[in-house]
């Protein structure tokens, strides 16, 4: 019987990196990663499967020693699929968006995933295979009010994704960003909790509002995203690479 390809996800648990775990676990031998060792613990016990307990990794991708611990780790393991997934995602008018919350958000959503990248493609290299997908944004195709630090990220994780797909190619190694309009997770709960505090409307009503963004009129359900980056991560997706594929029900389409 052939071993399960093995799949590292980092936001592993919560929102769509939790749904990108479920999806994959039945498939493929998990490491997940995330800053919370309890929380994963109780994540890669609930998906224990045929292809075995998820291994866990935790650490902060924004602290320079974390994430090189993270990735040597990564580089000693036969990852096959690499799904870049944490993220934070602060909002702040532009002449607000201090120096500390642009280098984090940038440490945690661009240079984290490029990181961990490099230290996986070696092995891929070796194997003659690998899927790399970064969970991106359509704030890297449009603009939002409020997201300097963060769609400056998602851009540039969309830009170094497309630069890596043409060293690539010709392998069987491929790279791909999954680009997702506002989605049902913590992440969006959290934001618009802090748009309610800010202008006095109530959570449901800033909620409403990230849903309006998208022809759909509702958020996406993490595992909406799950299942396009399975697809991305198997055989069947060997001829995609470099792409930054939009899942918003045609927000990004004009």
């Amino acid at each position: 019987m052939t071993a399960p390809r093995t799949a590292a996800v980092t936001g592993a648990t919560r929102g769509i990196g939790l749904a990108v775990a479920r999806r994959l676990a039945p498939t493929h031998a998990l490491v997940l990663l995330g800053r919370d060792a309890d929380r994963l613990a109780q994540v890669a016990a609930e998906l224990a499967s045929e292809a075995g307990t998820p291994a866990t990794l935790a650490g902060d991708l924004a602290d320079p020693r974390d994430l090189a611990r993270l990735a040597g780790e990564l580089a000693r393991r036969p990852i096959d699929v690499l799904v870049n997934n944490a993220g934070i995602a602060p909002a702040a008018p532009f002449e607000r968006t201090d120096d500390a919350t642009w280098g984090r958000t940038l440490a945690v959503n661009l240079t984290a995933p490029f990181v961990l990248a490099r230290a996986v493609l070696p092995g891929m290299r070796e194997r003659s295979f690998g899927r790399i997908v970064q969970i991106a944004s359509t704030a890297a195709r449009k603009g939002y009010r409020f997201t300097a630090a963060y769609a400056a990220s998602k851009a540039g994780l969309v830009g170094w994704t497309r630069a890596l797909a043409a060293e690539l190619a010709g392998t069987k190694i491929t790279t791909n960003a999954v680009c997702p309009t506002f989605t049902a997770t913590d992440m969006v709960a959290e934001a618009a909790a802090s748009v309610a505090r800010r202008t006095g409307k109530s959570t449901e009503e800033a909620t409403r509002a990230f849903a309006s963004f998208s022809p759909l009129g509702r958020l996406l359900d993490p595992r909406e995203v799950a299942d396009l980056v399975a697809f991305l991560a198997s055989d069947a997706a060997g001829a995609i690479c470099g792409q930054a594929i939009a899942i918003d029900g045609g927000e990004t389409a004009g």
